[in-house]
C-alpha cells in the first residue's frame, strides 16, 4: 500500500481509506484518515517539526500549536487537490498523530454552501407546494424537491469521486509527512 513507508520509524496503527471499507459506510466516507504514533511527546514533536520546516525552508506547510497542515504546491493544484491536516496529542508512550485528508477549505466551503442552499430550497418548496395544494392551486413548487435531492446526490457522488482523481497527490502528501516526521524524530 503506497500510504505506508516501512522505512519510516513511525508505527502506523490505523488506516481508514475509502477503498478499505465496504458496504454502506464506504458510500458515506468522504475524508480518508489514518493515525500514527511517535515516541516523542506532542509538544517536543511539534517543536522539532517547526524547526525542521524552518531548517529545510519547506513551502506549502503550516503549523499552529499541535497542528500541521500540508498542502499541494500551488503550481500543482487542481480543483480536487487535497490537503493533509495532522493533529498531535499525547498518549501514554509518546504522541499520536491523527491525519485527515480533506478537500481544500475553499472547495469544502463551496460544497457545504451548495448543500445548505439546496436544502433550504427543498424546504421552501415543500412549504410553498403544500400551501399551493391547500389553496387548491397546482402545487408546481413540489417539482423542486426531487431536483434538489438529485443535486445533493450528485454533489455527494462528486465528493466521492474527487479523492480518486487526486490519489497521486494524497500519496505525495503522505510521503512528505513521512519524510517530515522521519527528519523531526531523527536523533541529533
Amino acid at each position: 500500500d503506497s500510504f505506508f513507508d516501512p522505512s519510516c520509524s513511525i508505527h502506523q496503527t490505523r488506516l481508514l481509506k475509502i477503498g478499505k471499507r465496504g458496504g454502506l459506510m464506504r458510500f458515506f466516507t468522504v475524508q480518508p484518515a489514518f493515525t500514527m504514533e511517535t515516541p516523542l511527546p506532542s509538544s517536543e514533536l511539534m517543536s522539532r517539526i517547526s524547526r525542521t520546516i524552518k531548517e529545510l525552508e519547506l513551502r506549502d506547510l503550516g503549523t499552529a500549536g499541535a497542528c500541521v497542515d500540508l498542502r499541494v504546491p500551488a503550481d500543482e493544484r487542481r480543483f480536487w487537490s487535497p490537503h493533509l491536516n495532522v493533529q498531535a496529542s499525547d498518549n501514554g508512550s509518546g504522541s499520536q498523530l491523527f491525519c485527515l485528508f480533506s478537500p481544500r477549505p475553499e472547495i469544502w466551503t463551496m460544497f457545504m454552501a451548495i448543500y445548505l442552499v439546496t436544502a433550504c430550497v427543498i424546504f421552501a418548496a415543500a412549504i410553498y407546494g403544500y400551501v399551493q395544494w391547500f389553496l387548491g392551486d397546482t402545487p408546481w413548487a413540489l417539482v423542486l424537491i426531487p431536483i434538489g435531492v438529485v443535486l445533493i446526490l450528485a454533489l455527494h457522488v462528486a465528493s466521492l469521486i474527487g479523492p480518486g482523481w487526486s490519489s497521486d497527490q494524497m500519496d505525495q502528501l503522505r510521503g512528505r509527512l513521512d519524510e517530515l516526521i522521519k527528519r523531526a524524530t531523527a536523533t541529533d
